[in-house]
C-alpha cells in the first residue's frame, strides 16, 4: 500500500457505468460499511488516516478490476464545502444509523414484559435481540468519527435492554429449584453449625443468620471429616448441609431465596458473594474487589473463628447500610 499524503480527508472518485448494476450496488454497499459519506454522486469522502487509506485502497482495486475507473486523493477544503459542514455529513450519516438502532430498541422493549412476567422464549427472543443490537451498535460507533449526538441514546436503550434482561435471568435463578418459603421465627434458638476457618460465604451466612433470622445463634465450627450432626443442630456451607451449595448457588445465595427475602440491598450483596466465592465472575460488581481485601484482612489478623465472624458482621452491616442507601 502507497504512503498517505498530506490533507485531512481521502477522496475516493469513481465512474462506474450503469450496467452492470450489481456492481454499483456492491461498491455503495462497501463504502457504507467503511463509512464514507457521498458529497456528489460518484466522489466518497471519509477522514484521512493509514486504515481508511487501505480501506480505500481496496475498494479502488475492485472496481478496477471490474474494468471500471477510480481514483484516491488526500484532499483539504479550500472553498466550497468546509470541514464543519463535512464534519456535519458525517454526524447526519450516524444519527441516521443510531435512530435505527433506538426505534429497534424501543420496539423490542416494548413488546417485552417486564422481568416478573417474561416468559422464557420471550428472555430468549429477548438475549437474541440485544446481542444483535449490541453488534451493530458497535459496528456503528467504530464509524463515528466526530461523535454524532445519537450516540447516548442509543446507549441508553440497549443498557435499559440489558438491565431488563439481567432482572429476568436474576428471577429465574430465585425461583429455579427453589423449596417453599421458610418461616423465620421456626429457626430461632438454633445452633448453626458450619466448617472451621471461615471464610467469605461462611462469614457472610453467619452475618445473615444473626441479622435476619436469629439475633442471639450460636455457632460451632467444626472438622467436617470428624462432624457428627446432633440434634437441633442446622448445618451451613457444608456437605449435605441444611442450608450448602445449590446448583450455580452459593450458600449465602440459598439462606436468603429460601427465606424469601428480596431486599435489593440484600442481593447485591449475594452477587458479590456469589462472584467471590463460586470465582465465575458472573454478576461483576465494582464493589467486589474492594470487599474481598476487606475479607482477606479480617483472616489475615484473626485467627478464631468467632473472631471473624464478630469483625465480618461489623464489616457487612456497613456494606448492606450502603447498598440500601444506594437503592433510594
Amino acid at each position: 500500500m502507497t504512503e498517505c499524503p498530506e490533507g485531512k480527508w481521502l477522496l475516493l472518485i469513481h465512474q462506474i457505468p450503469p450496467k452492470p448494476g450489481y456492481l454499483r450496488v456492491k461498491i455503495w454497499r462497501k463504502l457504507q460499511s467503511l463509512g464514507a459519506v457521498a458529497i456528489k454522486n460518484a466522489v466518497y469522502v471519509i477522514p484521512r488516516n493509514d486504515q481508511t487509506l487501505e480501506d480505500f485502497q481496496w475498494v479502488l482495486r475492485a472496481i478496477l478490476e471490474a474494468g471500471a475507473e477510480a481514483s484516491i486523493c488526500a484532499a483539504s477544503f479550500v472553498d466550497g464545502l468546509t470541514d464543519e459542514q463535512v464534519e456535519a455529513l458525517f454526524r447526519q450519516a450516524r444519527d441516521e444509523d443510531y435512530a435505527a438502532i433506538c426505534r429497534e430498541a424501543e420496539s423490542i422493549l416494548d413488546a417485552t414484559p417486564q422481568a416478573p412476567s417474561i416468559t422464557g422464549e420471550e428472555r430468549s427472543e429477548l438475549g437474541n435481540s440485544l446481542a444483535r443490537l449490541k453488534r451493530r451498535f458497535a459496528t456503528i460507533k467504530k464509524l463515528d468519527f466526530f461523535s454524532a449526538s445519537g450516540c447516548e441514546a442509543a446507549s441508553r436503550l440497549i443498557e435499559k435492554m440489558e438491565f431488563r434482561l439481567s432482572e429476568s435471568l436474576r428471577r429465574r435463578d430465585e425461583e429455579a429449584d427453589c423449596p417453599g418459603i421458610m418461616d423465620i421465627h421456626e429457626y430461632s434458638g438454633r445452633t448453626w453449625v458450619t466448617r472451621k476457618a471461615v471464610y467469605v460465604d461462611r462469614m457472610a451466612c453467619a452475618w445473615f443468620i444473626r441479622r435476619f433470622i436469629d439475633p442471639d445463634a450460636s455457632f460451632r465450627f467444626v472438622s467436617e471429616r470428624a462432624y457428627r450432626p446432633r440434634t437441633g443442630e442446622l448445618r451451613f456451607d457444608m456437605f449435605e448441609g441444611e442450608f450448602t451449595h445449590d446448583g450455580d448457588h452459593c450458600s449465602f445465595e440459598v439462606m436468603v431465596q429460601r427465606f424469601g427475602l428480596t431486599d435489593k440491598a440484600l442481593l447485591e450483596i449475594g452477587r458479590i458473594i456469589h462472584d467471590l466465592d463460586l470465582k465465575d465472575s458472573k454478576y461483576g460488581n465494582p464493589e467486589t474487589s474492594g470487599i474481598l481485601a476487606l475479607i482477606d484482612g479480617i483472616v489475615l489478623s484473626r485467627k478464631s473463628d468467632e473472631d471473624r465472624v464478630e469483625r465480618g458482621s461489623m464489616m457487612f452491616d456497613d456494606i448492606y447500610e450502603y447498598f440500601r442507601r444506594k437503592q433510594t
